[in-house]
């Protein structure tokens, strides 16, 4: 996994990001110190006890389109055309992508504010090399991505180095970012008309 940071010390009075025209305000309002400080304070605390459980549960509709509901949150998971399906939303690792950006400007935003590092401007872009031919089972390749890179642009009127000192901090507490890198025990269950597989 490689990763590119741009850092603009310059930042324009506002910016648009380009794939849903979303406004972006000037300076980009982060969460107060304070409630980062609780969390920390109240997970020191609890110790071990203060692990969490996160659930996605997931329904196929018909031909690739799936419904994934994730704390009651919705989302239409589908192939593109090319891969076979109608277009209907991202694709399950479209959505992986989409994960390790969104997560990495969560903890921007965590350790900006615990370093009085203000951001203007957050903008990550995610890209997964994969070959088809290991989904579709006719090469002996990997199914998952080969490789995955992602490029941080960041606007700030803080120093390069103070700048620097942050993205080291988000590449170490990066939740999304550990899944990717570390290997981990997944499991796997099925059951068929209500009878286990396994």
């Amino acid at each position: 996994m490689s990763t590119q940071v741009v850092i603009e010390t310059n930042a324009p009075e506002a910016a648009t990001i380009a794939t849903n025209a979303v406004p972006v305000p000037a300076r980009i309002s982060l969460p107060p110190a304070a409630t980062v400080q609780a969390i920390q304070a109240a997970l020191r605390a609890a110790g071990e006890d203060g692990r969490v459980q996160f659930v996605a549960e997931t329904r196929l509709v018909k031909g690739y389109e799936t419904a994934a509901n994730i704390r009651g949150f919705q989302q239409v998971i589908d192939e593109p055309p090319s891969l076979g399906g109608t277009n209907q939303g991202p694709n399950p690792v479209e959505i992986v992508l989409a994960a390790l950006g969104a997560c990495q400007e969560i903890v921007y935003a965590t350790y900006a504010t615990l370093l009085n590092i203000q951001i203007d401007r957050l903008d990550i872009k995610v890209v997964g090399h994969l070959d088809p031919r290991g989904f579709y089972g006719v090469a002996d390749v990997p199914a998952g991505f080969e490789r995955v890179e992602f490029e941080v642009n960041l606007s700030s009127p803080s120093p390069a180095d103070q700048v620097r000192q942050l993205v080291q901090i988000v590449n170490q507490h990066c939740p999304v970012l550990d899944i990717l890198q570390r290997p981990l025990p997944v499991q796997g269950r099925v059951e068929h008309n209500g009878q286990s597989l396994n």
